[in-house]
């Protein structure tokens, strides 16, 4: 067991090496070694994974000596797929190598029955559609107006996080899936990041509403199927949301640069975000000044990223537009800030007074529509 523990702790280096310009000397021998440790590795996986003892110390050796633990047990099940995509993506590999490459993972004879080159084939296939759709950015949009790129983008995260979710973890390889969401989500630009989170949060959602809404007319095995899937899509969701509430710095970042109609659907969905939502806006309404010559408030501090008076109001007015539920909670939370701030009637010395009496205005409006 000792010898196969050493040979699994490999596994870094070799990825490693399959993203380094070292692969520029490699032949068709060398690459149908790579590949053949690749599949070794996934046999390891399929052989060991439902023996937890061992499974654990597989997933404790592989992630011995990494700067960070981003891979797994559940990686060593994959392998084929992130060797053949690492290579595929280095330009450092000879043209002859990646021509073998590509016969051995998609082309050669046999591979819709193989179970490995199907999956590499839909993992092509997925990246080929991410590449086609790469429109040009466009500023953030609601739900309905989700540009083509934003959902692919979103339902390739979901699908990767589904996948992952399949395999019964141990906490050490729970906190190593977070980081490499971490670390995929990093590599895109902050807006855009922030975009396919809510996204798929979103998603996800919507899904699940219409998994429930079909099966209330079904049998009662229907009903238990969409109860699953609810259960899964609540593991999927919980990472991406703690990655977006473990630092609130991040948190802050979301909630200024993405539109406040977006923000209200997420906290009328996610109770998780709700919370943390309001006492963001709390924070940041705390802040403004009330200025008697322009007769307004405004930021306490003009350098920072905060929102304005007219922004905060906006927000506070898309939360009442939202569920029955949402709107109670918004109205509530003004009200009591308003009592603890001194309960005025008048505006000018009170900015939830002042908040307040516009949403219940904007409200009225809408009601006598």
């Amino acid at each position: 067991m000792e010898a196969v523990l050493e040979q699994v702790e490999q596994l870094p280096a070799l990825l490693a090496v399959s993203r380094s310009a070292l692969v520029r000397d490699w032949d068709s021998l060398t690459l149908d070694r790579a590949l053949e440790w690749a599949r070794y590795f996934q046999h390891l996986h399929d052989r060991f994974r439902t023996r937890p003892r061992l499974r654990e110390a597989l997933g404790r050796r592989l992630r011995r000596g990494q700067p960070s633990p981003l891979l797994g047990f559940p990686h060593l099940g994959r392998c084929p797929q992130l060797l053949g995509l690492a290579l595929l993506e280095n330009r450092a590999l000879p043209p002859a190598a990646c021509r073998r490459l590509i016969h051995s993972l998609l082309l050669s004879p046999g591979a819709e029955a193989d179970p490995e080159r199907r999956s590499l084939a839909l993992l092509a296939r997925r990246k080929a559609a991410s590449r086609l759709l790469a429109l040009p950015p466009g500023p953030p949009r609601p739900p309905e107006g989700m540009e083509p790129q934003l959902q692919a983008e979103a339902q390739l995260l979901l699908s990767r996080l589904r996948e992952e979710g399949q395999e019964v973890e141990p906490a050490g390889e729970a906190v190593g899936r977070l980081r490499w969401l971490a670390g995929v989500l990093e590599q895109l630009p902050q807006p855009r990041a922030f975009e396919v989170v809510a996204a798929a949060l979103l998603l996800l959602r919507q899904g699940s509403g219409a998994e429930q809404a079909g099966g209330r007319g079904r049998d009662g095995n229907s009903l238990d199927g969409s109860q699953a899937s609810a259960t899964g899509d609540e593991c999927v969701a919980g990472p991406l949301l703690s990655w977006l509430l473990g630092n609130l710095e991040r948190f802050s970042a979301f909630c200024l640069l993405l539109p406040g109609s977006l923000l209200a659907s997420l906290a009328g969905h996610y109770s998780r975000f709700s919370r943390p939502y309001l006492d963001l806006l709390t924070s940041w309404g705390s802040r403004l000044l009330y200025d008697p010559l322009q007769g307004r408030w405004v930021k306490g501090c003009l350098d920072k990223a905060e929102l304005s008076w007219e922004e905060l109001r906006e927000r506070f007015s898309c939360l009442c537009q939202g569920s029955a539920l949402l709107r109670g909670q918004t109205q509530a939370a003004l009200k009591l800030l308003k009592a603890r701030d001194g309960d005025f009637k008048v505006c000018g010395l009170s900015v939830w007074t002042d908040l307040l009496m516009e949403v219940e205005e904007y409200l009225r409006k809408e009601a006598a529509r």
